[in-house]
This record gives C-alpha cells, structure tokens and sequence, in this order.
C-alpha cells in the first residue's frame, strides 16, 4: 500500500474452512504489534509443475502472469523435463525440449529453442526459475526404450518411469550438456540474472524418478554441478530434492557434498548452497468426505529440518522444501482428492504455511521457500480435480491465499489464540477433535497484517468460530486506523461455487466466463472503514469463521490525519 509518511496501515488476512455451520462457537486471537520474532520470510513464493511446455500456452501464460504479479522477479518456477528429448508437445506428467541430440558420429547437436521459450516467458512474467537439471535425453541415455510414456490418471504412476529415468552412457557428454545450457543462459540472460537462480540436479532420485544407485545420482550430480560451476563460478547450486525427506539417502547426500571426494574434480566436496527436499500430505475419504493428512505433511518437514540441523557446517544454510502439498500427484485425480477446487485447499494453505515458519523455528534452520507444486492443465474439463491453481484461465481460491500472503510482509508479530491447536498436537494426530483457529501477523513500516484461519482436517460442516481480535501496542501518536477486509469463502474470492451455481458449464458463454473469471480474484468485502484506538489497542472482531469450506478475511488498517481519512483509498494500493 502507497501510504503518506504520516499514514499507518493494518492489514488483517483471515483464512477460514469449510461450509457455515448453524452454531457458533468464541475464539479470542491477541496480537501485540509491540513484539517481533524476527523477519516473515516469503518462503511461500515458489511454485512448480511436471510439464514445462504449459508455461508458453494460453492459459498457462496467464498464470505465469499471476504468480509473478505476486512479487516481481522474487518468485520462482521449478519444473521436470527441461532436459527431456520430444517436441515440445505437453501431456500429464510429461513435457520435452529436444535440447539434445547426437549426428550419425555421436557428435552433440544442441537446440535451445525449447528452453528459450519457457525462461523467456518466466522473465517476461516477473518469474525466475529454479533450473532442476533433468532429464535423460534419449540419445545420452544407458536405457533410452521405451522413451515417451503415455500416462493417463487410470494407469499406475511407476508407468512413468521410462528412458530419460536412467544414468547417461557417458557423463563427460552429460557434464558438456550442462555447461553449455549454463554458458548460454549467462550469454542470452546476463550473469546478474542467472546467479539469482537455484539450480540443482534432477527429482526425487530416491524412487522410481532415477533408475540409477545412489552413487550413480551422486556422479551425475557432481558432473553437472561441476559444469554449472565452470560456466557460472558464483551460481547458486543445491540439492537434492528427494521424495519426503530422504532419510538415509539425504544424509549420505549430504556426508558426500561436506566432506565426500567429488567424482566430476577429483577434489572433497560438492558446493551446496541450499539443502531441499520434498514434503506431502496423505488426505484420505473416510465416511464419504475427505479427511486430510496435515500431520503427515509437517512431519516429513520436521525429519528433514533434522537431519540437516545436525550437521553444523548447515545451520544457517537455506532450506527450499522443493515441492510442499497436501499430497503427492497434481494430475491424478480421485475421491480423496476432492479437496482442490474448493476452500479445504486454502485452509490447509494457511494453516500448514503457519506451521512451516514455526518448525523453521523450533530447529533453528534456515527455511527459505517452500515450492507449491501446483500450476495449471492445459485442454482439461474445468475443475477437473486436478492439483491446480487455476483451471481454463479460471483462478481457484488457493490462488487467493497466496494473494493475501503478498501482501505480508516485515516483522513476524507475535500471536496468541485461545482455539489454536498447539504444532505439537498438530504433528502427533493432525487437526482431527477441535478445529484450529488462528493466526499469522507482520508490521512493516506503516502497515500490520494479520491472516486468520479456521481450519479442520475432516471437510463437513461444523459451527462458525466467532473470532474476537485484539491488537495491542500500535504505535504512540496513532489514534485512527483505516480498515479494508477481503475474504475467500463461499461467497467471496472462489470461482468454484460461482461455476456450480451456473450448473457447471462445461463451455460457458463469454458472459458467464468472465464471471467465473471475476469471481476468482481477491475479493474485497469491506473498507475503507475507519477504527478509532483507545490506549494503543484496537478490537477487531470476525465473524462468522465458518468451518467446512474457506473463509479469508484480509483486513487493511490505515493510520491517516483527518484529512486522509477523507480520501479513499485506492483498490490498486492496498
């Protein structure tokens, strides 16, 4: 928000679950803007997909414009198959570049046309990638038949592992491939460009993704960190993105890159300048609704934060958990996975995102971002169940939950609330008796946010929260805030339920589309609305906090002169 040097704003994000209840049940949240904990982190600022060629179509396109609105050049895209040999031509779980090919002498014949493309239009967008070095190109691979799979969600996920999941038949061609790509990003990017992204090598190598040993995925990833290095001497280079938190292939990772003898330099030692795994949830149905596994997810987090935590030389090393959902496949599709379109997705956001900071924390480790592995499907039915955050141009309410968190930002404040369930709780047995009603607060210079939340693992109705806030400690010398309230529930921000209320059309009308298309943005549903302070506090009371489908409440508080608060406040500052 543009403020005058006299002004102060409060902004107040309330994410809430599930469908309204009739009941209503007291939840008192206090927040004292006098006491910090450190600095909010952006770590919800990256994103993911397995299909790179989505990002230069219609829809994709658009989204890539979302995202990287949400903070211009600090947010980041990782994607598969950047090295993968194809056309260009997209499916699930699947995308190409043809960047590598071999004459009939086995010379090397580079094409970046591909790749150009896709890095082009995240920089167009506002967006840097996070380069994960994969895959086998066919004519490098040990094992190149069967190459191109034909996945549907129907078939079983290991069908995906084919050609490009095997070591290279000669890893000087390999590490060359990866210099060059580098030397020529630098070339056609800069160098100041390219050493503000991540790179690091392939995905998940601990299953099925590398049909290799552990050893072989340690070669590789030294032959092409090594080349990353030569071509870009001050890159920033990590690993190793392992499913979950890799356990003991993560340690011998690490063991290797500390003090390990380097297969590409013959020398001790990778360089490791961030540490990243991958963290997932296990929803499940159970008496025909979606439970989430919530515990599940932060867990896996907590075993990674772990093992990197007991190694010294990694204290204060960044953590990128490289892909963090509620569950492991964005193109499958099924009954337990039916939370996607709807405001569980934005709940479970808010609420697992809170918990990232507070595991960050209690480990004392270094977290840096924590990827949403979830773009769009390009020629899908809408809402087709996919993990997504958008479908057919359309913005789910997800999407909506990282609006709010754009606009967080400065000093963690701290925050007591009486219908939080403790991280403790919360790691042992999930969301799964009381619901967790709480809150995430920052101030920066002339502005507090505050992010509430009613969440529960279980996706049925339940009673409203009736959410008292308290904030303290605002600043001496400040005695009016402006306010400014948005919200995701059913109503608001969710183009969901406005397309179901349409009858779920499956080719809507240009009028109906631009309704749904409307209904998808950060809905503001009160302000400017002037509070007086009394003492340096403020009450600020939400209500209803319905549980069983998503209500976000971003309020905006504005400290302003008399003659401030006669003007409006711009919709586009806020």
């Amino acid at each position: 928000m543009k403020l005058q040097s006299f002004s102060w704003a409060l902004l107040l994000i309330g994410t809430i679950a599930r469908t309204v209840g009739a009941d209503s049940f007291p939840v008192g949240i206090r927040i004292d803007a006098s006491k910090s904990e450190g600095d909010l982190k952006p770590i919800w600022r990256f994103f993911g997909a397995d299909e790179p060629n989505y990002a230069y179509m219609q829809n994709g396109e658009k989204l890539l414009k979302e995202l990287g609105s949400l903070g211009r050049k600090n947010v980041y895209f990782r994607t598969h198959n950047l090295l993968t040999s194809g056309d260009g031509t997209p499916a699930l779980k699947w995308g190409s570049t043809g960047v590598y090919n071999e004459d009939a002498k086995g010379n090397a014949v580079y094409n970046w046309t591909i790749l150009d493309r896709i890095f082009d239009g995240y920089l167009a967008d506002g967006v840097r990638p996070y380069a994960e070095i994969g895959f086998m190109p066919e004519a490098m691979s040990v094992r190149p038949q069967p190459y191109r799979h034909h996945w549907t969600p129907k078939a079983a996920y290991n069908e995906i592992y084919t050609g490009w999941a095997y070591p290279p038949k000669d890893y000087s061609k390999w590490a060359e491939l990866v210099f060059k790509w580098t030397k020529h990003c630098v070339e056609r990017y800069g160098r100041t460009e390219v050493e503000t992204w991540y790179w690091e090598v392939w995905n998940e190598a601990n299953i099925g993704y590398w049909r290799g040993t552990p050893a072989e995925f340690r070669k590789l990833h030294d032959y092409a960190i090594d080349a990353v290095r030569r071509a870009l001497p001050t890159a920033k280079v990590g690993g190793s993105d392992s499913a979950g938190s890799g356990g003991n292939f993560t340690q011998d990772f690490l063991e290797h890159c500390l003090r390990g003898t380097n297969y590409a330099t013959g020398k001790i030692g990778t360089p490791i300048d961030f540490v990243s795994f991958h963290a997932k949830g296990a929803p499940i149905t159970t008496n025909g609704h979606v439970r989430m596994g919530i515990s599940n997810h932060l867990r896996t987090i907590e075993d990674g934060f772990k093992i990197i935590g007991s190694y010294p030389e990694l204290k204060r090393t960044p953590i990128v958990i490289g892909e963090s959902d509620p569950e492991g496949c964005a193109a499958c599709q099924g009954p337990a996975l039916a939370y996607r379109n709807g405001t569980m997705y934005s709940s479970y956001t808010a609420a697992s995102f809170a918990r990232k900071y507070q595991l960050a924390a209690k480990y004392g480790v270094n977290l840096e971002g924590a990827l949403t592995w979830a773009f769009e499907f390009e020629d899908q039915p809408y809402f087709a169940g996919f993990r997504s955050l958008a479908s057919n141009g359309i913005d789910k309410p997800v999407l909506n939950v990282f609006r709010m968190f754009s606009k967080m930002r400065g000093k963690k404040l701290v925050v007591e609330s009486d219908g939080e369930v403790s991280l403790e709780e919360i790691l042992r047995a999930g969301v799964r008796e009381k619901p967790d009603v709480a809150a995430l607060a920052a101030i920066d210079q002339n502005e507090i946010s505050i992010l509430v939340w009613h969440y529960h693992d279980d996706d049925v109705a339940g009673p409203d929260a009736s959410v008292n806030l308290s904030l303290k400690g605002i600043p001496t010398g400040k005695h009016t805030l402006e306010l400014r309230e948005y919200r995701i529930d059913q109503d608001h921000s969710n183009a969901f339920t406005v397309w179901k209320r349409m009858g779920s059309p499956q080719k809507p009308s240009a009028e109906e589309y631009a309704a749904i298309e409307k209904a998808g943005q950060l809905i503001a549903i009160e302000g400017p609305k002037q509070l007086r302070i009394k003492e340096g506090s403020v009450q600020l009371f939400v209500f209803p906090a319905p549980t069983g489908g998503i209500a976000v409440s971003l309020k905006t508080l504005s400290y302003a002169t008399a003659t401030a608060l006669n003007k409006p406040m711009d919709p586009k500052e806020s």
